[in-house]
């Protein structure tokens, strides 16, 4: 064997995919065409969604929402007459207990308050002020606790209970002084 016929084993043994030089130019522009197209595509699918901009509607009600503090305090009168049961009880609770939605039982409904009424004034009272089942507590909103007892006496005095109204603040100081 001469070297020229080792020569060319030597070079059959290590050819590739590329053949010619005309191939070898295709395959280096489609290794750079192929991903900048792939490249300008996803960032046209990207750009291309509608998405609102952050700050995009600067009416004063938008303004006014996205700078509004956490908290909050309320000023209320401590002096104002309470209100009663029947007031609290159609701004509070005539929603649910009119209709016995959720499980609540109906205004006038006997049977239904029998075994609740014989757990007593205090434990309904209790639990309208910190919610029971589906009921959200009733205290520390709009109406004081006394307000939410008269309340609990007046849908409970039309189901059948015969509650005495919880007494006024004031009227508690005076009766303790006395």
């Amino acid at each position: 064997m001469s070297a020229n016929d080792q020569h060319t084993d030597h070079e059959e043994g290590h050819t590739g995919p590329v053949k010619t030089p005309g191939q070898l130019l295709l395959t280096v522009f489609y290794s750079f065409v192929v991903p900048v197209f792939g490249i300008i595509a996803l960032v046209y699918f990207v750009v291309s969604a509608p998405k609102p901009s952050a700050g995009a509607d600067n009416s004063e009600k938008a303004v006014a929402e996205r700078v509004r503090k956490v908290g909050a305090v309320e000023i209320r009168d401590a002096n104002r007459p309470l209100k009663s049961g029947e007031e609290v009880y159609n701004a509070q609770c005539a929603a649910c207990h009119n209709a016995g939605a959720a499980g609540a039982p109906k205004m006038g409904d006997v049977a239904g308050w029998a075994p609740r009424l014989k757990t007593g004034f205090e434990a309904l009272w209790n639990s309208s002020l910190k919610g029971k089942g589906a009921m959200g507590a009733q205290g520390g909103g709009d109406y004081s606790d006394v307000e939410i007892g008269r309340a609990v006496v007046y849908l409970t005095g039309k189901s059948g209970g015969k509650f005495a109204e919880p007494a006024a603040p004031a009227a508690a100081e005076t009766a303790a002084a006395k």
